[in-house]
């Protein structure tokens, strides 16, 4: 059953850029980046180290992102779910939006990448939540490939401060309940500004969403891999694309 599941969905090869159809690239990807600590396990090594190697990906899965000409990344980096970790490995995750952007800022700036997050922040360390503020600061005039990462981010909690939202407004009277609409609930939602992503990518074998972007996923195309995300390289990147490029998007129509 697993394996019909994932031929519905996608492959574990790879594709070269060269198949790609340049008039039909997906404006927003997303991306579930799982699949570390067992990319760790397999080699012996602990879990940080698949965290480490994970870090690199997102280096170059956006630079594979920024070639094919997608607008769009949102990259799930932590979940609201994820602090039920062990503390060590939480913290270690914690430095790891620091350590990436101090290395890899200058490139993003070179090549006019714009960074975003989403998510709660007053949750977060002070010294992840200046890194990632710095950075959005930093690159807020670029006008390239938006970069969002979903950090402590969880889609139910998303919903449920849009409906208290909705509720305030109704309770004031500056809403009718009857008048909601789509606009109303993604106005309140943090992805507000990006479009729904046209395709989601989750790496290692896993086939659920884990709670994230519920509501933004609803038309998106859908591709699942076995490859670990360290090792998800732009040729995979390219494959889940080119498979995008063979589906048909009815949106409920025909």
């Amino acid at each position: 059953m697993l394996q019909r599941l994932k031929a519905l969905f996608g492959k574990t090869s790879a594709a070269p850029l060269q198949t790609l159809e340049s008039d039909n690239i997906p404006q927003h990807i997303a991306i579930i980046m799982d699949g570390n600590g067992r990319w760790a396990k397999r080699r012996g090594l602990p879990r940080m180290a698949g965290h480490h190697s994970g870090m690199k990906a997102v280096k170059r899965i956006t630079m594979a992102a920024d070639r094919v000409g997608v607008k769009y990344l949102t990259l799930y980096a932590f979940s609201t779910e994820n602090w039920k970790r062990p503390k060590a490995e939480v913290e270690f995750l914690m430095k790891l939006p620091q350590e990436f952007l101090a290395m890899e800022i200058k490139d993003l700036m070179e090549k006019n990448v714009r960074i975003r997050i989403m998510g709660y922040k007053e949750d977060l360390p002070s010294h992840t939540l200046k890194a990632v503020e710095d950075a959005v600061a930093l690159t807020s005039g670029n006008t390239g490939l938006v970069l969002t990462f979903a950090l402590n981010y969880g889609s139910r909690k998303e919903m449920i401060e849009a409906m208290k939202s909705i509720g305030r407004d109704i309770r004031d009277g500056k809403l009718d309940p009857d008048e909601i609409d789509v606009p109303d609930v993604e106005s309140r939602l943090l992805s507000t500004g990006l479009p729904d992503p046209d395709l989601l990518i989750r790496t290692s074998g896993e086939l659920r969403l884990s709670n994230f972007m519920l509501w933004q996923l609803a038309y998106s195309e859908m591709w699942f891999t076995d490859v670990y995300w360290p090792e998800f390289s732009d040729q995979h990147f390219y494959e889940a694309v080119r498979e995008y490029q063979r589906r048909a998007r009815r949106y409920g129509g025909l």
